[in-house]
């Protein structure tokens, strides 16, 4: 079957973050919005048919996962990452971001030190704060286009008593499919100095082509001891409403600490639909997969051969994976406020400012490129006309 990213979907009026809260976030809700990290293409049919034949039932009671369920996400996962899970591994949460909290309560204390990697997704910083612990930078390195890990920092703050990495695999905002040799040296330090990563891969099915994605806890059964993994269905299949996460732990101790809080919580049931669209996603999802892939490589090429032509003032930081563009507007002279007003009123466009993202999102800008090229083409062409004006008025 072939399928249609081209269409655009009127999202507007149906309780859409990204369209209906364009008003409190931008002041505008005519901007072209362009941040929050879900899609605007159609959810896969054979999701929607799972959905729909379960709903017919119309009894909508508590529910357990079944076998298939487990079968078909340990299924996807060796499929697609040759990475072999137990079902006894697998914790289910809301999101990856309450994950990310549990996890912090797990398995550190009050005032421990927690690593992150900035310029990295903003929810990081308050999973370490609001729960006491002191966050500590391991700041990435911009070189020749490309983040690369400082090992040096990052050994050095283990070596403090850094009790905890969060690391995101691929990287969020930059699109950093991280290689298998950075992760080793990564992961090496961190079992040196005793310090457990949480590796967040939610994005680990939208790697772009001509590069790979290497599951942090399928190196070593060592390193596997000392991460704990999460992803999701959510961001490969467009289902964020759904509510749906995995968290894989092939450490027993570590499972066990986990689990206390989840149970103390009460919020691993989930939610029956999430389960019906994740185990269809999983199941019948990777043709779907593929011509997606192939639509976001396309969006990329756009983005870049347009900017290298008509956009010089800007560069775009190619992603590996997501589907995510990190732009550097450096070279506008722009302030981050200025940036971000020029954005709004001026290119009519919605993105998420690089500051969000912590040090080194100085000039920065997110653009999400899961929408359908004609709108794509319209966000640039607004973008072109915006600056040109704007150098020419000195």
């Amino acid at each position: 079957m072939q399928y249609n990213f081209d269409e655009i979907i009127e999202r507007g009026n149906t309780a859409c973050v990204k369209y209906d809260l364009r008003k409190f976030f931008f002041g505008n809700d005519e901007v072209i919005p362009m941040w929050v990290a879900d899609m605007d293409f159609r959810t896969p049919d054979f999701v929607m048919d799972a959905i729909r034949e379960r709903a017919a039932h119309e009894v909508l009671g508590y529910s357990i996962r079944t076998d298939s369920c487990f079968d078909a996400l340990t299924a996807w996962i060796q499929r697609r990452h040759h990475w072999r899970t137990e079902r006894e591994w697998i914790a289910f949460s809301p999101g990856i971001v309450p994950a990310v909290n549990m996890a912090v309560l797990a398995f550190t204390r009050r005032r421990d030190k927690v690593i992150i990697q900035p310029p990295v997704y903003f929810p990081f910083f308050d999973a370490v704060k609001n729960h006491g612990r002191k966050l500590v930078y391991n700041q990435l390195i911009m070189e020749n286009g490309r983040y690369r890990m400082n090992y040096e920092n990052l050994e050095q703050l283990c070596r403090d008593g850094a009790r905890m990495l969060i690391l995101s695999n691929p990287h969020n905002p930059a699109g950093n499919a991280w290689r298998a040799d950075e992760l080793k040296r990564m992961a090496d330090i961190c079992l040196k100095y005793n310090v457990l990563v949480i590796s967040d891969e939610i994005h680990c099915d939208l790697v772009n082509r001509g590069f790979h994605h290497t599951v942090l806890a399928s190196l070593s059964p060592e390193i596997a001891a000392k991460t704990v993994t999460m992803v999701a269905s959510s961001k490969t299949f467009n289902l964020a409403g759904m509510a749906t996460s995995l968290v894989i732990i092939s450490n027993p101790s570590l499972m066990k600490r986990f689990r206390k809080v989840l149970d103390g919580l009460h919020i691993e049931m989930g939610n029956l639909f999430g389960n019906v669209a994740a185990e269809a996603a999983y199941t019948h999802g990777d043709a779907w997969l593929e011509q997606l892939l192939d639509y976001i490589d396309g969006n990329i090429h756009t983005l870049i051969e347009f900017a290298e032509t008509h956009l010089p003032q800007v560069k775009v930081i190619r992603p590996e994976a997501t589907y995510m563009a990190w732009l550097d507007f450096s070279q506008t002279g722009m302030s981050d406020a200025e940036l971000k007003k020029f954005m709004i009123e001026e290119a009519g466009l919605g993105l998420n400012e690089g500051t969000q993202f912590g040090p080194g999102g100085d000039g920065y800008m997110r653009m999400n490129l899961a929408c359908p090229r004609p709108v794509l083409m319209r966000a640039l062409e607004q973008l072109k006309h915006a600056l040109c004006k704007r150098m020419s008025e000195g």
